[in-house]
C-alpha cells in the first residue's frame, strides 16, 4: 500500500534526505521517497499498515520538528504531546479552507516572518556591539544573548539530532564550529558565523520557494472554474463537481475547464500550455476539444467527455507533479555522497586539529580555529540542493515546451541517447493517405479533375485523399458504376472516364504502363485510352527530415525506423528522410526483438518513439519509450516515460537538448562546488580564511548553484 504525504516546512534538502533514510529504516515500511520540490513523501507500506504509518509520522516530527505533515495539500496538520513519550509526534486531519478566514493578529504575522526579524535584530546589536565596545562579563553574555538569539534554533536542532542518532548535519557543523569559537574567546566571530549562516538559509530558502512558485505557474494550466448550463442558466461551478454530458460554455479569455466536444460555436484554441506551440488552433462544432487549453476568440459550448480527473489537464499535472519523485542516479548519488561527505570532514577536522598540536607543537588555539572554520566550509548545501532543483526546472522547462518526462530518472537517460527508433505509421508519417505523384500523358491536373469527378461521392480515404488534392469543385459526372475491388467508371461532362486498378484496366481492355512510383497506384483513362496514373501514399510529416537532421547535429549516431509496412514502402520513406537503416513487414514481438538487439549493440541508451498504443511493448523495452500525440491517450501516457504533447516529431531533439542542457548544468553545479570547497578548505587550514569569510563562500557557492539550475527552465 502506497500513500502521499505532504509535507509544509520542508526546505532543507539534507534534512529531506534524512526523513527519507529515517522512514526507509522503519519495521513495516517497504520503501520511502522524499520530493523535496513538491514536499511530497511517498511512503510504500507492507501488512503492518496502521503501526507502520503511526511510526513513520513520529519518525519525521523527531527528525523534523518543524516539517508539518497532512496526507492532502490543503490538510492542516495538528501537533500533540502525549505523556513526553511521543512528544511531537503528527496526527493530522483534513480540512477544507474557509474563504472567510479572519486575518492573522501582530503576532502571527510576527511569527510567519521571525526568520528575517531576528536577522534584522541580530544585525542591528551587532552593530551596536562594534560601537560599543563592551568588556569583561558584560562583553561576553551580551554576545552570548546576540548567540542564542540567531543560532538559538540551531543549537537545539544539533542538540536533538544528537540523541536521536542524526549527528553529521549541518546544524551539527555549525554547532561546533561556532561553540567552538566561543570556547576560544572569538565571541564576534561565533554571532558572524550564525548571522551569516542564516542569512544564506534565509536566501536560500527564499529561492528555492520561488523557484517551486515559478516553476509550477509556468506549468498552471488546471481551469479554476466551469460556467455548467443547468436549466438553460449559467452556474459557475467546481471543474471537479462537473459531471460527464454535462454543458460548459466557455467564453473568449477563459480556460477550457474539461474535454468534450464542441456542441455550438466556433474559436480559435491558444494551446502553448500543453503543446509549447505559438500558434492557434481553429475549432468549430463537432470537434474534440481538451482541458487546459484558453479559448482566444468566439463563446463555445462543449459537452464534457471526461470527468476533472480522467481530464489531459488533470494527466498533465499529475505527471508534472510526480516526476520529480523518480530520482535521477545523479540525484542519488549526491544523497549518498552528502551522507559520507559530512562524517569524512569532521575527522578530517580533528586531525587538523590534533595532528600539528600533538607532533609537531602548534598553537592548540589557532589550529582549533583552523579546525572549526573548515567545519563550516564544509556545508554540503549547494550539492543537496542545486541537484533536484536542476532536475525539477528541467522537467518544468520541458513541460512547457510540450513534452512531459515522467521522472529525473528518465530525464537523465534522455540525455544520454544516442540511438533513435521510430515507429512508421503515425510517428514519421501522417497515418493518412495522400497524393504522392501524379504522372502521365494528360497534364497533372486534368488526371486529378477527371478522377476528383469520379470519386466524388466515395467516402473511402483513398477517395478523400484525391478531393484535397484537387482543392477546386469537380466537375458533373453521370453513369457512375462502381465495380467492387477494381475501381469506378462513369461520364464526365460526356466523356467516357474510368479510375482504377490493373485488373480494372484488363477488364476494360485498356493498357496501363507499370507503377511508376511506390504506394497504392490508381490509373486513369479517357476516352478509353491511358490518361495517367496517381500514387497515393502515407504521407511524411513536414518536420520529420528536420527531425532526423537535427539528431544527428545533436549526437544522435544511429537513426532507425521499424515498421509492418511492406520494405518497398519502408525503403521509400527511409530514403526520404535520410535513416540510417530500417526494417519492414514487423509484427508488435519482431519490433521488441529488434530493440533488444540495437540496445546491445548501442554505445549509448537507445530510444523509441511511437505512437503509444500499438507499440505499448517496444515502448517499455527501449531504455526511454516516447510517446507521439499522447494528449489524451492513457495508453501513450502509461506505457511511456517521454509524452510528446502533439503529432511533431522535432519535440523529440527539443526534449533531448532540455535534457543535456539539465545534465550539464548538475555536472557543472557539482564541480563548481567541489572545487570552491576544496580551494577554501585548503586555505582556511593554512589559517588563510576566517570563518565569516567560509560562511559567505558557502552561501555563494550554494546561490550561484541555484541560480544555475533555474537555466533549465529554457531549452536554448
Amino acid at each position: 500500500m502506497e500513500k502521499i504525504y505532504y509535507l509544509k516546512g520542508l526546505d532543507c534538502a539534507n534534512c529531506a534526505a534524512k526523513i527519507e533514510r529515517g522512514v526507509q529504516g522503519l519495521p513495516g515500511v517497504a520503501e520511502a521517497n522524499v520530493d523535496f520540490m513538491n514536499q511530497k513523501l511517498a511512503v510504500t507500506y507492507q501488512d503492518e499498515a496502521a503501526e507502520a504509518e503511526a511510526a513513520a509520522m513520529q519518525k519525521i516530527a523527531q527528525l523534523e520538528p518543524d516539517v508539518e505533515v497532512s496526507t492532502s495539500p490543503s490538510g492542516t496538520p495538528v501537533k500533540t504531546s502525549c505523556d513526553g513519550s511521543c512528544e511531537g509526534a503528527i496526527h493530522h486531519h483534513e480540512t477544507q479552507q474557509n474563504q472567510n478566514t479572519p486575518q492573522p493578529s501582530f503576532w502571527t504575522q510576527l511569527q510567519d516572518h521571525w526568520d528575517l526579524v531576528r536577522i534584522i535584530i541580530t544585525a542591528v546589536a551587532l552593530l551596536a556591539l562594534v560601537l560599543w565596545k563592551p568588556t569583561g562579563l558584560v562583553r561576553i553574555i551580551s554576545y552570548v544573548l546576540v548567540y542564542l538569539l540567531i543560532g538559538g534554533d540551531i543549537v537545539k536542532r544539533a542538540v536533538t539530532n544528537l540523541f536521536q542518532g542524526e549527528v553529521f548535519d549541518e546544524n551539527f557543523l555549525m554547532t561546533i564550529a561556532t561553540v567552538g569559537a566561543l570556547f576560544i574567546g572569538e565571541y564576534p566571530e561565533a554571532v558572524l558565523v550564525m548571522f551569516l549562516y542564516q542569512i544564506g538559509e534565509f536566501l536560500q530558502d527564499f529561492a528555492v520557494d520561488r523557484s517551486r512558485k515559478n516553476i509550477k505557474e509556468l506549468m498552471d494550466v488546471r481551469p479554476d472554474s466551469a460556467r455548467v448550463l443547468v436549466g438553460g442558466k449559467e452556474q459557475i461551478m467546481d471543474p471537479a463537481a462537473v459531471t460527464v454530458g454535462s454543458l460548459v460554455v466557455v467564453n473568449p479569455g477563459e480556460k477550457i475547464p474539461l474535454d468534450g466536444v464542441v456542441k455550438e460555436g466556433k474559436s480559435s484554441l491558444d494551446t502553448s500550455a500543453l503543446t509549447g506551440e505559438s500558434l492557434p488552433k481553429d475549432v468549430v462544432a463537432g470537434d474534440e476539444i481538451l482541458s487546459g487549453t484558453i479559448n482566444q476568440a468566439g463563446r463555445l459550448v462543449i459537452e464534457t467527455t471526461k470527468d476533472y480527473g480522467a481530464s489531459t489537464v488533470s494527466k498533465i499535472l499529475e505527471l508534472v507533479e510526480n516526476a520529480s519523485s523518480q530520482k535521477a542516479p545523479a540525484e542519488k548519488f549526491i544523497t549518498k555522497f552528502a551522507r559520507y561527505y559530512t562524517p569524512a570532514v569532521v575527522l578530517l577536522a580533528v586531525l587538523i586539529v590534533a595532528v600539528p598540536t600533538l607532533f609537531f607543537g602548534g598553537d592548540f588555539y589557532e589550529w582549533l580555529y583552523r579546525g572549526l572554520t573548515f567545519l563550516v566550509i564544509s556545508c554540503p548545501c549547494a550539492l543537496v540542493i542545486s541537484v533536484p532543483l536542476s532536475f525539477f526546472a528541467g522537467i518544468g522547462g520541458a513541460s512547457k515546451a510540450g513534452v512531459l518526462i515522467k521522472g529525473s530518472n528518465h530525464l537523465e537517460t534522455l540525455a544520454k541517447v544516442d540511438t533513435v527508433v521510430f515507429d512508421k505509421t503515425g510517428t514519421l508519417t501522417e497515418g493518412k493517405f495522400g497524393v504522392d505523384e501524379v504522372s502521365g500523358p494528360l497534364p497533372e491536373n486534368e488526371i486529378l479533375a477527371y478522377a476528383a469527378a469520379l470519386e466524388q461521392h466515395s467516402s473511402h480515404p483513398i477517395a478523400q485523399s484525391i478531393l484535397k488534392a484537387y482543392q477546386g469543385t469537380p466537375q458533373a459526372v453521370t453513369e457512375v458504376q462502381e465495380v467492387a475491388g477494381h475501381g469506378i467508371t462513369g461520364s464526365v461532362q460526356g466523356v467516357q472516364a474510368a479510375i482504377g486498378n490493373q485488373k480494372l484496366f484488363q477488364s476494360l481492355g485498356i493498357k496501363a504502363p507499370e507503377p511508376v512510383g511506390v504506394g497504392t497506384v490508381l490509373y486513369v483513362a479517357v476516352a478509353g485510352k491511358y490518361a495517367g496514373q496517381i500514387v497515393i501514399n502515407d504521407q511524411i510529416k513536414p518536420d520529420a527530415k528536420e527531425t532526423i537532421q537535427a539528431l544527428g547535429q545533436n549526437g544522435v549516431k544511429t537513426t532507425v525506423m521499424l515498421t509492418g509496412d511492406n520494405p518497398q514502402v519502408a525503403q521509400s520513406v527511409a530514403k526520404k528522410l535520410g535513416l540510417t537503416k530500417f526494417f519492414a513487414g514487423l509484427l508488435p514481438e519482431d519490433k521488441v526483438h529488434h530493440v533488444e538487439a540495437l540496445t546491445k549493440e548501442a554505445q549509448g541508451k537507445v530510444a523509441f518513439v511511437g505512437d503509444g498504443i500499438n507499440d505499448a511493448p517496444v515502448l517499455v523495452t527501449a531504455d526511454v519509450g516516447v510517446a507521439m500525440g499522447g494528449v489524451g491517450s492513457d495508453a501513450a501516457i502509461e506505457a511511456a516515460d517521454v509524452v510528446i504533447m502533439n503529432d511533431q516529431p522535432s519535440k523529440l531533439v527539443q526534449g533531448m537538448k532540455i535534457s543535456r542542457k539539465t545534465l550539464k548544468i548538475v555536472k557543472q553545479n557539482i564541480l563548481f562546488a567541489l572545487i570552491v570547497k576544496s580551494l577554501v578548505m585548503l586555505l582556511g587550514t593554512l589559517g588563510y580564511a576566517s570563518m565569516a569569510a567560509a560562511v559567505f563562500a558557502d552561501v555563494g557557492v550554494t546561490l550561484l548553484a541555484v541560480l544555475n539550475a533555474l537555466r533549465c527552465l529554457k531549452a536554448k
